[in-house]
């Protein structure tokens, strides 16, 4: 497969579009919070979510009526214009591809409000073919409309497709940020018998070795996303991208929610969706380094300032790859500590 050469590959696809960006922004992105931008009192709490949360995401596709499509693309507009969202991103999940709504979602928002938006999260990508033709959109809209900064693209993985071409998705762009597992969409692509969004499921597990006395046997339930997420994880880390669990759909479940967020924290992911209020503060906490892994962390970087050689820290041996461990908890720790005060006196940075 033909692909393009490094200089080719961070050029601007439209006299007049801004550079690509060769890294990302650095910004703290624990939750994605999704609010419905056709509900007006829902824009209304916007000033106040923006202290709360990392990232506000206004939803133009699923859970959005058809009849109300306009009008939350409209209201997502007025909600940009208005708000000033300081260091919290302004993201948007636009209509899939084949959809009616897709183009004027895309021109009308970046000629409205290009500059003050981040992110645009694609759904349903299936291969890099889709990135590729909203990567040269975006470029052709951006010259257009003089956007001074490169809009990002966020891919969501919900199709058997997608997931079979994660790796060429993840790479596709300089656009691309990250990715998130879009566990309903997927278990329908790859015909997966469960109505829950996101979350196990009581029957998917593992039956214990039948006992000699013919004893009842437990059953343990296992992961229905371990495979997916740990895949998505390895093709976003390899292009320098993140990975970001999506959406835990019981929000009456919230230990549910908080074990599900933990697994793709420990895995590698950055952050997960928060659909419900009540969701933004699991979300919080899960995706923040505990206080005594930071504290742990920073010690073996000040007995290994230069990241070689080894040494024993209570009563535990430590070398180059503990310490490369220790960096990126401590980089998430000063991240966070850095939006929260409180954070940063429990971390003692």
């Amino acid at each position: 497969m033909t692909t393009k050469p490094p200089r080719k590959f961070f050029e601007p696809l439209a006299i007049g579009a801004p550079a690509p960006y060769r890294d990302l922004p650095v910004r703290l992105e624990r939750m994605i919070h999704f609010f419905p931008p056709h509900v007006e009192k829902m824009r209304a709490k916007l000033p106040e979510m923006v202290g709360q949360v990392d990232v506000l995401l206004g939803n133009l596709e699923d859970a959005i009526p058809a009849d109300q499509k306009e009008a939350a693309r409209k209201g997502f507009i007025a909600a940009a214009q208005a708000t000033d969202f300081g260091s919290t991103g302004l993201w948007t999940r636009v209509n899939c591809l084949n959809s009616p709504w897709f183009l004027d979602d895309v021109t009308e928002l970046v000629a409205a409000v290009g500059d003050k938006l981040d992110v645009v999260m694609l759904p349903k990508v299936e291969g890099p073919w889709d990135i590729h033709f909203l990567d040269q959109l975006l470029a052709q809209l951006e010259a257009r409309h003089n956007v001074k900064k490169p809009i990002l693209i966020h891919a969501i993985l919900e199709t058997a497709l997608g997931v079979e071409n994660v790796s060429a998705i993840a790479q596709a762009s300089p656009r691309m940020h990250g990715m998130s597992l879009g566990p309903a969409d997927l278990a329908a692509s790859r015909g997966m018998k469960t109505t829950r969004v996101g979350g196990g499921h009581p029957f998917y597990g593992v039956l214990e070795d039948a006992r000699a006395e013919g004893g009842p046997r437990t059953l343990f339930q296992q992961d229905l996303w371990h495979y997916t997420v740990a895949r998505m994880v390895d093709a976003c880390q390899s292009a320098g991208i993140k990975a970001f669990y999506g959406p835990y759909g019981d929000f009456s479940d919230a230990a549910g929610c908080e074990a599900q967020f933990r697994n793709a924290f420990l895995l590698g992911c950055a952050g997960a969706w928060s659909l419900h209020p009540s969701q933004i503060n699991i979300a919080k906490r899960v995706f923040s380094p505990d206080a005594g892994e930071v504290r742990f962390a920073l010690k073996i970087l000040e007995a290994m300032p230069d990241g070689t050689g080894a040494v024993m820290i209570d009563g535990k041996m430590q070398d180059d790859a503990t310490w490369k461990q220790a960096k990126v908890i401590v980089d998430l720790a000063r991240a966070v500590a850095a939006r929260d005060p409180a954070a940063k006196e429990a971390y003692g940075l």
